[in-house]
């Protein structure tokens, strides 16, 4: 009973840090992690051990499919080259220079824990990024690199950290490379065929509560068979997720996918509070037996935060030096051409390297006696912290400073869609058009065939809500008056929640074209 009521004392101060975090307008993350620290320096509350096998499957895979759901294939293959520099090159890059980095400050430390300490903080949280980039206008393709990124790289800095663990055990040496290279094959073909018996195993299942169990239970399924059968489970549920992605679409009722939407932004957003709480309660113990070290374990915390930074910087700005000098000196390649990086460009990548749930969760998959434990479990956790602090409060005044230019691709394709979609619409209507129904209707689409979107759609949304008032006035009226029963009323007000949703999307659209 004690750890309920924690958690639920926990969420209520995570909901609070949460809505002080978008007010200041940096990722909420942030907050999270300032409160770990906080619940670390507690005298009093529970003590709980979360089992390190679970670890990565309860963190790591839904957030992991949440992310990949909305990839978009087609912008990853246009920057594929970008994505895998990030994903791969920085990566090892800063797995090399933390590893050297922990084994010189602590040559006790064995160079297989040293290295599983460099995966562990390699991977950086786009999404905390992505929550500052998101309420800006930034360039469509700097996005798609920063979340493709984020992608790939849990897989790379994830197959390190596994290698390392392996030969820390011994388990595991060099020769076990092809096994590997299979494993990553064998992750993606597992999850494409997962997808595809999930489409058809659940093809009849109707109910909201029901299609969002099955994709939890989907999500865990994938990333626990892909363990068992020691195939990567972060490909695995990557190729999951974006086969499910252009499959389920057209399955799907709008009401399901909101439905469906709305609980998975919860599920996230406790995921992250659930990996904060389990971090701050680890370090409590931390702290507990420094016995004099502490001044050595914020050492080699602040050295590794700092390799860690300084290499994404430094690879990234040499990175995009050369391609910009390539360019002045040979043009862009033949076939498509890539936007020519520019120095804003790099220096905000650079700094979009907040770490997150991943290296939370990585730090807290690591078995109970694992070389070094508490000293990678307390650097994990710092870097996190440094990183979110450092650049997710800086990030903001960043991007007012570097002037990026805007980006209108994504609302053109948007118009686009549109246009495409009323002609669609209006040839739907067929015969149906003469009626005063498909008339007024028709008028609707034609206008957003001709610009886009509908012209008068601010005051459709004010008639719109005017009338929706009327009908819950009334409703209620109804129920008091006692001619509506409960049943009956609930349902009215749902349909009426649903159609003022349509409403509030509509100006959403409008407002974003503008």
């Amino acid at each position: 009973m004690q750890i309920f009521e924690w958690t639920i004392a926990l969420l209520v101060v995570a909901l609070a840090l949460s809505a002080v975090a978008r007010r200041v307008g940096v990722p909420y993350p942030t907050f999270l992690a300032l409160g770990g620290v906080g619940l670390a320096f507690l005298p009093f509350g529970p003590r709980f051990e979360l089992e390190p096998q679970l670890a990565l499957a309860l963190f790591v895979a839904p957030v992991l499919l949440d992310a990949a759901y909305d990839a978009s294939p087609r912008d990853l293959r246009a920057n594929w080259v970008s994505v895998a520099n990030l994903a791969l090159v920085a990566v090892a890059l800063t797995v090399v220079a933390v590893a050297v980095t922990a084994h010189w400050l602590v040559p006790s430390m064995p160079w297989p824990a040293a290295v599983a300490l460099g995966a562990i903080v390699a991977p950086p949280d786009a999404s905390a990024a992505t929550a500052v980039l998101r309420q800006v206008k930034l360039p469509h393709r700097l996005m798609v690199i920063l979340e493709g990124e984020s992608l790939l790289n849990d897989a790379s800095a994830l197959l390190i950290y596994r290698v390392a663990v392996g030969a820390a055990a011994g388990g595991m040496t060099l020769w076990d490379a092809p096994l590997l290279a299979g494993a990553l094959l064998g992750g993606v073909a597992l999850g494409y065929g997962l997808a595809r018996l999930y489409i058809v195993a659940t093809a009849h299942v109707a109910a909201g509560p029901a299609n969002v169990l099955l994709q939890f239970l989907g999500t865990f399924g994938a990333w626990l068979l892909a363990d068992a059968l020691d195939l990567s489970a972060v490909l695995t549920v990557i190729a999951y997720a974006v086969t499910l992605a252009r499959l389920v679409s057209g399955r799907m009722t709008a009401r399901q996918r909101r439905y469906s939407y709305a609980v998975w932004d919860v599920a996230v957003f406790v995921l992250n509070v659930l990996a904060f709480i389990l971090i701050g309660l680890q370090l409590r113990g931390i702290l507990e037996r420094l016995d004099g070290n502490g001044a050595a374990y914020a050492a080699v915390a602040a050295a590794v935060l700092a390799a860690t930074v300084l290499s994404r910087i430094v690879w990234v700005m040499a990175y995009n030096t050369a391609i910009r000098w390539r360019y002045r000196w040979f043009g862009p390649r033949k076939g498509r051409p890539l936007l020519m990086p520019t120095v804003q460009g790099g220096l905000l990548v650079s700094w979009c390297g907040m770490r997150g749930i991943v290296t939370l969760a990585a730090a807290l998959a690591l078995p109970e006696h694992f070389p070094e434990r508490d000293l990678i479990v307390f650097t994990a956790f710092c870097v996190v912290l440094g990183t979110l602090v450092l650049q997710g409060m800086t990030l903001r005044p960043l991007l007012a400073h570097l002037m990026l230019p805007r980006d209108d691709s994504v609302e053109q394709e948007m118009q686009l869609a549109r246009r495409e979609t009323a002609r669609a619409a209006l040839d739907a209507l067929g015969a149906d058009r003469a009626d005063e129904a498909g008339h007024l209707l028709a008028r609707e689409y034609e206008a957003r065939l001709k610009d886009g979107v509908a012209t008068d759609a601010t005051k459709l949304a004010s008639l719109r809500r005017r009338t929706l008032a009327a009908e819950r006035h009334r409703a209620a009226s109804l129920l008091r008056e006692g001619r509506i029963g409960e049943d009956a009323f609930h349902q009215i007000e749902e349909d009426l929640d649903w159609a003022e949703a349509d409403v509030d999307s509509l100006v959403t659209a409008q407002v974003a074209d503008c």
